[in-house]
């Protein structure tokens, strides 16, 4: 929408209309150019795109039109200066590490984050000579005290996945620039339209376009959104080493985007009326859901979020054997890791998700074995709490 930069436009319009650069065949939707390289009038035009003295499209690894129009309308949406592209969530939160840490320096890590999250900390990164400590995600004396000098980055899920803990972005935001490092928040739960990390003080957001953005189960991306300043340095780092969205993954979510609103809201009604009928349910143990008065972080996601979301967990009572009744009795709702689809999804968190967790940190973070995550999805929730009965009425 360059040509009504002037304007300020209302969410759901840049939802569909930004970032959509027309050829010169004029089309109505956003084209996708699968192609590996671009073309050159002559030598003096590839010389001064290559050295960056002229704009312009050289390599799909780094520059492609359909990508672009992806990042243009997720940084519009998000309130960023600008997004870089990635092949998944967790090259996403790679790109992060790898541009801004180096030998020596420190992580504060909150231990609610996705299994994949705590692996690539405890496993890869600590290879580079970088340390890093887990600390639990409300606790803010607890992060204070994990700060190091040598602490460059603060990183977080908010709200967590499965539990739906909620952190002070705020208040962190202030205490990770108080020691002059970063905060990175992964709102791959919220999404831009129910939270804004940015606005709250964040320096960096990541995504898993896998989940909402894309929101129908399609394909796989990620994205890292910020300044240009930081940002530069995350293109620069994934420019190197490829680990790239494709154009086609780029058009699929970014078909997504246009929809994302309607569909947040869509989650987060239904979520709602699932998570009070399994407050009432006789076999249900705890419902965790932040959008009860009674969830230890209620007031402050009223407070940061535009709405609760569409995660709901649940714990029986029981262990394993009656989660996995209630997952196994189910007929309609998917069982598989994925969220954040049109399609409700269940999984047992303890033995997928987070199963390469140690006994000791699922405890700690409260991944018990009669844990169940439900992503709620667009159906009929009716249906959904009629799938969820069969189980429940088993056990």
């Amino acid at each position: 929408m360059s040509q009504y930069d002037d304007i300020e436009y209302q969410l759901d319009t840049l939802a569909i209309r930004t970032g959509h650069t027309r050829s010169f065949e004029g089309e109505h939707a956003e084209p996708i150019f699968l192609t590996s390289s671009f073309t050159y009038a002559n030598a003096a035009e590839a010389a001064a795109k290559f050295s960056g003295q002229v704009a312009g499209n050289i390599y799909s690894r780094f520059t492609n039109p359909t990508v672009a129009m992806f990042e243009k309308r997720l940084a519009a949406l998000e309130g960023a200066e600008r997004v870089v592209a990635t092949s998944s969530g967790m090259a996403a939160i790679m790109a992060v590490c790898m541009s801004f840490l180096k030998t020596g320096d420190h992580v504060v890590c909150s231990r609610a984050v996705f299994g994949s999250t705590v692996a690539l900390f405890e496993k890869y990164i600590c290879k580079f000579g970088i340390a890093v400590d887990f600390v639990d995600l409300t606790d803010l004396c607890a992060w204070e005290a994990a700060i190091r000098p040598e602490t460059k980055l603060l990183f977080l899920e908010s709200p967590s996945n499965p539990l739906n803990e909620v952190a002070d972005i705020r208040a962190l935001a202030d205490l990770a620039h108080a020691h002059q490092a970063l905060l990175a928040i992964d709102n791959t739960l919220c999404t831009p339209i129910l939270q804004k990390p940015l606005a709250l003080g964040a320096d960096l957001v990541v995504y898993s376009a896998t989940k909402y953005l894309d929101g129908q189960g399609r394909t796989l991306g990620g994205a890292v959104a910020g300044s240009d300043k930081l940002l530069e340095d995350v293109f620069g780092y994934v420019r190197t080493t490829g680990p790239s969205m494709s154009p086609f993954n780029a058009w699929v979510v970014l078909k997504g985007l246009e929809t994302l609103r309607l569909r947040m809201r869509e989650h987060c009604a239904n979520a709602e009326k699932v998570a009070e009928w399994l407050k009432q349910h006789p076999k249900v143990e705890h419902v965790y859901y932040a959008g009860f008065e009674d969830h230890p972080t209620h007031a402050l996601a009223v407070v940061q979020q535009q709405g609760f979301g569409g995660i709901v967990s649940f714990k029986v009572y029981g262990g394993r054997e009656q989660a996995w009744t209630i997952i196994d009795q189910t007929q309609m709702i998917s069982i598989t890791g994925n969220l954040g689809d049109a399609k409700s999804t269940i999984t047992h968190p303890a033995t997928t998700t987070h199963g390469k967790l140690s006994d000791e940190a699922k405890q700690r973070v409260g991944i018990d074995e009669g844990l169940i995550r439900l992503s709620v999805g667009l159906e009929d929730f009716n249906d959904i709490i009629r799938d969820l009965a069969r189980g429940l009425d088993l056990i």
